[in-house]
């Protein structure tokens, strides 16, 4: 075989993007197994690695003989997705939402920025292509857990592992949500700040600060207008490293978790969603002001 072209982490990354981005639809079948290895050039079972992994995070779903197929209800939104039931709600019509104003004011406290960065490149790429009219302003605000704390998740499973080897493989998995963290914020701080030098947007801010807090929820904020929040299930799973070997480890899936979505009433600031709006904005606000070390 030839070089291979690309890791399990790299494949599974770009039909991740494939699906998102609606080339591979919901509903419909992924390629076989046998073409998709051929393509990047890999081993089958590091496409049935891939592929597990795909449906771990609830993208994909397979059946035995009839192979996989691109889940109905996807965990993040693409243009070809069906609208989501009252009271859930998906993030790309929300980023979509904040875009479609003159000024972009988004807070975001997430674990890692993986599914903020597809979205965040997706309404870039929207405004490069004159799909979704340039705004004045946009300023993206996100609080990151600090990389001083113990995380307890990613932690590896105790099953069959002495404790050195228990350290070892959880400093690797540390390292590994470091990096996709480090690797996503720069993604879209990359795609906003481009459109400020291309001069499509005058103005761009997009300021990173770390807290010592370990994030049970997501928590995504248009200010004063509507936010949404998300709790993290943590779950069982093997996760797929960089050298194509597989971890079996305790860690939260953020793709796959529910988004509640609630609103700011003008006309009621009792109403339920004026009191989060407002409750939520001003914790992040105080973790924003307590955790500025310039």
């Amino acid at each position: 075989m030839s070089e291979q072209r690309g890791t399990g982490v790299a494949i599974l990354a770009m039909l991740r993007s494939r699906i998102s981005d609606g080339e591979y639809r919901p509903g419909y079948p992924l390629p076989p197994q046998r073409a998709l290895a051929e393509e990047f050039e890999v081993s089958r079972d590091t496409i049935q690695r891939v592929l597990n992994e795909l449906k771990t995070e609830g993208w994909i779903e397979s059946r035995q003989g009839s192979g996989s197929r691109v889940r109905a209800t996807l965990p993040i939104h693409v243009a070809t997705q069906p609208k989501v039931p009252p009271g859930r709600t998906a993030l790309g019509p929300f980023i979509a939402r904040a875009f479609a104003q003159p000024v972009v004011e988004l807070d975001v406290f997430t674990f890692t920025t993986e599914s903020l960065d597809t979205h965040i490149r997706a309404q870039a790429e929207a405004i490069r292509n004159g799909q979704t009219r340039a705004p004045e302003r946009i300023v993206l605000r996100l609080l990151l857990p600090s990389d001083t704390i113990e995380l307890p998740y990613p932690r590896a499973r105790a099953a069959h592992q002495s404790a050195p080897d228990l350290t070892e493989l959880d400093r690797i998995l540390r390292a590994r949500t470091r990096e996709i963290t480090q690797r996503h914020t720069s993604s879209l701080r990359a795609a906003l700040r481009d459109l400020m030098t291309e001069g499509l947007v005058p103005d761009v801010e997009v300021p990173v600060r770390e807290v010592p807090l370990v994030p049970t929820h997501k928590l995504y904020l248009r200010r004063g207008a509507e936010g949404l929040i998300g709790p993290y299930k943590i779950v069982e799973r093997r996760i797929l490293m960089d050298d194509d070997t597989e971890i079996d480890a305790w860690d939260v899936l953020g793709l796959g978790s529910t988004l509640i979505r609630l609103a700011h009433d003008e006309g009621d600031p009792n109403a339920v969603g004026s009191v989060f709006m407002q409750s939520w904005q001003e914790w992040f606000d105080s973790c924003w002001h307590r955790y500025d070390l310039s």
